[in-house]
């Protein structure tokens, strides 16, 4: 099997299910709508998306991020976009939306980061 990261096939980065009842579940995309990231997986980590505070019925603080189209828009930026946050993941802390958002997370000092690999044609 070959690995993701080298295969000329990106289908597994994106889908549109335009039967899904909700869809378009979120307003403002302006690319192809990737529903692949339907639940996002940033969820519970920090991350620079929209978001809200609600206080759900057994009164633990959640993040409604029914504003945020980062993980909408477009296959191949949605895609980029949670790969890159997924890196290095930081733990949600439950505290509101900071202005401006969340920076990307760094690797942690000390570790050394493989530089990226070219692909050549």
């Amino acid at each position: 099997m070959q690995p993701k990261d080298t295969t000329g096939n990106e289908a597994f980065k994106g889908f549109t299910n335009t039967a899904c009842p909700f869809h378009p579940c979120h307003a403002g995309v302006k690319r192809e709508f990737n529903c692949l990231f339907c639940y996002c997986p940033l969820i519970a980590y920090e991350c620079p998306g929209p978001y809200r505070l609600y206080t759900d019925r057994n009164g633990l603080t959640r993040k409604d991020c029914s504003a945020c189209t980062l993980p909408h828009d477009g296959y191949q930026q949605s895609w980029n976009f949670i790969q890159k946050w997924l890196e290095y993941p930081v733990p949600w802390k439950g505290g509101a939306q900071t202005e401006p958002p969340t920076a990307r997370p760094r690797p942690p000092s000390g570790v050394s980061v493989p530089a990226p690999e070219v692909r050549r044609g």
